[in-house]
């Protein structure tokens, strides 16, 4: 069984039709990159798939692990085992760090059927995950990405998904505003966290993100339906050559 299938997605906001069809399928332990311009309908995709209110789906459907997502809200898909890192993060004015991701933690867990994890466990266990990020302690003692410049919000995502878990991975432009450094940082904990049994969508506008974070394989989305699959040279073809010509690609 395949880990999320997306059959004849049919999407639209503000009675704006944006996906006119999206086929796709992700096997457990495989990455696979969505490339395409501004107002294709990346972002459409990620919001959709993680259940952002506002956005309808007026066609086909979306399976995780075999199961509909339809009917379900952002917050029940998030404890199915979707996790979605967004391009911009928003900020958590008042919210602290550890408590917000504590009790993200515990409620996949309870899902999952197992016992919730305590606060000292809890503190070794961030302070683990978070080393290799980059995250001082200060930063996580602060409320949720309050403060933070652009790359310590990614970075902060990645801990989030490290502690969580999840079973799919939708990244949307997890490389926008970052610098070369901390593009790597990130970079190297995404790559930190492929594993047999977790599937990755890696949404992007550049190449670029895909040097460091390596596509099984890569689908270039234009006018809401995606119009050409390969392997990782796609992403090579389109930094050389732009967009140009795929939008009319079978």
């Amino acid at each position: 069984m395949s880990l999320l299938e997306i059959k004849n997605l049919h999407a639209r906001i503000n009675d704006t039709d944006i996906l006119h069809g999206i086929d796709l399928t992700i096997g457990r332990g495989e990455v696979h990159a969505i490339m395409g311009p501004n107002g294709s309908g990346k972002s459409t995709l990620s919001y959709v798939l993680s259940g952002r209110d506002g956005y309808e789906v007026t066609g086909g459907d979306i399976l995780l692990d075999g199961k509909s997502v339809l009917e379900m809200e952002a917050d029940e898909r998030g404890r199915a085992g979707m996790f979605l890192a967004f391009q911009y993060p928003v900020e958590l004015p008042g919210v602290g760090g550890m408590a917000f991701l504590r009790a993200a933690v515990n409620a996949r867990l309870r899902e999952a059927g197992k016992d919730e994890v305590d606060q000292l466990e809890f503190v070794k266990m961030v302070r683990a995950e978070a080393k290799g990020l980059g995250i001082k302690d200060d930063m996580l003692k602060r409320p949720v990405n309050v403060g933070f410049s652009g790359g310590e919000k990614k970075r902060y995502e990645i801990l989030q998904m490290a502690l969580l878990k999840p079973s799919l991975a939708i990244l949307d432009e997890t490389d926008s505003g970052l610098d070369v450094d901390a593009l790597k940082i990130v970079s190297e904990g995404v790559n930190l966290l492929r594993s047999a049994e977790r599937g990755m969508l890696v949404i992007t506008h550049y190449q670029r993100l895909l040097n460091h974070i390596v596509p099984d394989q890569v689908h270039i989305l234009a006018g809401g339906r995606i119009v050409k699959s390969g392997d990782k040279t796609l992403a090579l073809e389109v930094e050389e050559n732009g967009y140009a010509g795929l939008g009319d690609a079978a």
